[in-house]
């Protein structure tokens, strides 16, 4: 028996670029290839509550303008599916006759197609289950760089360029805390920040580093003596030496996701401490803290070319794998030459609910900075038209008062 559909869903945190991935799904399926394309609302709940919409009659200049527009236009969800969920998403698309399941999401949205392709095999159910990566963290494991991650970068950058300029203008410490649990792509990104030699951040912690309260006072101290003042990045993922966060030594109680995980973009009490530590032991009076929270994830306006084309591609190439390839599978980016991308299909389990974090050579050896490695491995996701930031020339008019 043939099912002539495609259901899809968008799971996980939003992204400038994953209605991207959602129309080149839709616009490539009209190639002749299925009868229609539903889209689930809020994810794979969608699915189970029978909650969804028939993409197929949305007109082409409607869907490019959903394209252009961040953020999950179906609706996303937290929710962790386990094997009894998934056995009933299988009843609910084989009911709908749906022979392709696309789901757009991070490494925890591979895990239920995972599990629905292998239900789908044991029931004898022919459809064919691909996952379209999406994700700012940029920690799926397999891929040269994940889809979101090069437009909130790319915010990430601007963010810093101009609390640089701030910073500059009335001297202090500043210090932003940026997204990224486990992995610290996004932290780093800061560094691309720089322009001049003297400019911030200063200060770069990742979680793939141990973080020292006494050291972090210290690396101020010391960046505050060189240039007056300091900049500082630091993911909210930054974990003590026996891997406990310092984000939940400072709320025990705070509220955790479905996958058991302490919520660490809904507060600023990091950025709260870290400045409370450099005001009280360096006594420094112009101390500033902000967390980026969720405005890295989708802010409009602010979003890479080269993410917006590559996100569209893989939703179209999903496609292509689902019509053309006898597996299920999750689609992975592969940097070719000096920049240029290919697209494969990684094995589901290779990818779901694992999670990449920076190699080594990304790391400066000192562990608050970035090598070359991840300059390069950057800048070309950044894409084109990012602002620069100027300064006046040093031509100083000589004292007549003061120089006597």
């Amino acid at each position: 028996m043939q099912y002539p559909k495609i259901l899809i869903a968008q799971g996980g945190g939003p992204t400038a670029v994953i209605n991207q991935s959602l129309v080149g799904v839709v616009l490539a399926a009209r190639h002749g290839f299925v009868q229609s394309v539903i889209g689930a609302r809020y994810g794979v709940r969608g699915i189970l509550n029978e909650d969804l919409l028939d993409l197929s009659r949305e007109t082409g200049a409607h869907l490019e303008a959903i394209a252009q527009t961040p953020c999950s236009a179906l609706g996303s969800t937290r929710d962790k599916p386990d094997l009894a969920y998934c056995q009933e998403m299988r009843k609910v698309l084989e009911v709908h006759e749906s022979g392709h399941f696309c789901y757009i999401g991070g490494n925890y949205s591979a895990y239920p197609v995972r599990i629905v392709s292998e239900q789908a095999r044991a029931a004898g159910y022919p459809i064919r289950c691909i996952h379209i990566p999406k994700t700012i963290d940029n920690d799926l494991v397999g891929t040269d760089h994940t889809p979101g991650f090069p437009s909130a970068a790319r915010f990430v950058v601007q963010a810093f360029r101009g609390a640089n300029l701030d910073n500059a203008s009335l001297p202090g410490v500043y210090v932003a805390v940026v997204m990224g649990r486990h992995a610290g792509f996004l932290t780093a990104a800061s560094a691309l920040a720089r322009k001049y030699p003297e400019d911030g951040p200063h200060l770069i912690y990742l979680p793939e580093r141990a973080f020292d309260p006494e050291r972090f006072v210290a690396d101020v101290k010391a960046a505050h003596d060189r240039h007056g003042r300091c900049v500082v990045a630091v993911s909210e993922g930054v974990h003590d030496a026996g891997g406990v966060l310092i984000a939940s030594k400072l709320a025990p109680d705070a509220e955790r996701d479905p996958h058991g995980n302490v919520q660490l973009s809904g507060s600023g009490a990091l950025a709260d401490l870290l400045c409370a530590q450099v005001r009280n032991h360096l006594g420094i009076k112009r101390v500033r803290g902000e967390t980026f929270g969720y405005l890295q994830r989708s802010f409009i306006g602010c979003v890479s070319d080269v993410d917006q084309r590559e996100a569209r591609e893989v939703g179209e190439t999903a496609v292509q794998f689902a019509r053309s390839h006898d597996a299920d599978g999750s689609i992975s980016i592969k940097r070719v030459g000096s920049y240029a991308v290919d697209y494969e299909l990684s094995p589901l389990e290779t990818v779901a609910a694992k999670t990449r974090v920076m190699e080594d050579a990304l790391i400066a050896p000192g562990g608050t900075d970035v090598t070359e490695a991840f300059d390069a491995y950057l800048r070309p996701l950044l894409g084109s038209g990012l602002p620069e930031a100027h300064r006046l020339r040093a031509n100083p008019v000589p004292k007549r008062l003061k120089g006597r």
